[in-house]
């Protein structure tokens, strides 16, 4: 694996990897027979904020041997309009891997073909990879396995994290029920081309009951505050709260944060499962390690 710039890029088999290394990533912290980021230097290309993103990767590169630079884009020349594949020229030559965090999904795309280095999707507004393999981690650390996984989404059927469990479905062959409005519903074209078991509804009761995992994301992603009031208008209601959950009485509670309680989770059900909740977030550094890893290789 030279890069890791999707889950629609990824096979079953790689994802299983990725799964697989990230629980001896998780049981072996603090005391893993090998750093094979020694002697290397990655960079955090940032134009978007983070927090959970940020951190686990600048203390998992360290805890893999490596040094890690955070560069916002004012940092540095991409934030006076140099392009991206200039920049990716030159660090290809000075630094051993990236991590991005943009915008555009082509400019993650056109930084890995130009650097020439091992690049990691850190967000962009298409697809964010780490949150889902982290996230199916999480799910086979509670459940045991993905077999008979039905995940609902709740809200913004069309955000980069519906987006990525599109191709995740599709990949590793799980059911998948997004409930949004018309408005945020994913396109078709994308549904036919991903394939697989995925339902698509404005119900969010069909959605959910008896799903595995009811799970949401925040209504208002970054980069859409101009739409904040017309995204709160048309997603009220696609709410996980109690009421919901008792379709689906057996199922994890999943957030990936940040998360706007009495928006997309009411504050009850968010405390009620927090212990699950950050569990997702503390594993963003055990499955971002596996990648790294196998970057790395």
């Amino acid at each position: 694996m030279k890069n890791l710039l999707s889950i629609e890029s990824l096979d079953a088999e790689r994802m299983t990897a990725i799964l697989k290394l990230a629980a001896v990533m998780k049981s072996t912290r603090g005391r893993h027979a090998a750093h094979p980021l020694r002697h290397q230097c990655w960079a955090l290309l940032f134009s978007k904020s983070s927090t959970r993103t940020r951190v686990s990767f600048e203390v998992g590169i360290r805890e893999l041997g490596g040094d890690v630079m955070f560069l916002a884009a004012d940092d540095i020349q991409l934030g006076r309009g140099e392009p991206i594949r200039d920049t990716a020229r030159v660090m290809g030559r000075m630094i051993h891997g990236a991590v991005v965090r943009t915008f555009a999904q082509q400019d993650v795309e056109d930084f890995a073909s130009f650097s020439g280095i091992p690049t990691i999707n850190a967000l962009t507004d298409e697809e964010h990879p780490c949150q889902i393999l982290s996230d199916l981690f999480t799910i086979i650390e509670s459940r045991g396995s993905l077999e008979g996984l039905c995940l609902a989404f709740i809200g913004d059927g069309d955000c980069n994290v519906a987006r990525s469990w599109i191709w995740a479905a599709a990949v590793l062959g799980f059911e998948l029920r997004i409930a949004a409005p018309p408005e945020f519903q994913p396109a078709r074209s994308l549904l036919e081309k991903a394939g697989g078991r995925i339902l698509v509804t404005p119900d969010l009761r069909v959605a959910a009951e008896g799903a595995s995992v009811l799970y949401t994301d925040v209504w208002v992603s970054m980069g859409k505050e101009q739409e904040s009031a017309n995204r709160i208008a048309q997603l009220q209601g696609y709410q996980i709260n109690g009421e919901l959950s008792k379709l689906a009485p057996e199922a994890l509670i999943m957030h990936c944060l940040p998360a706007y309680r009495g928006k997309e989770i009411d504050s009850e059900t968010f405390e009620a499962n927090a212990e699950t909740i950050f569990r997702q977030a503390e594993n963003r550094l055990h499955t971002q390690k596996a990648i790294l890893s196998l970057l790395a290789q």
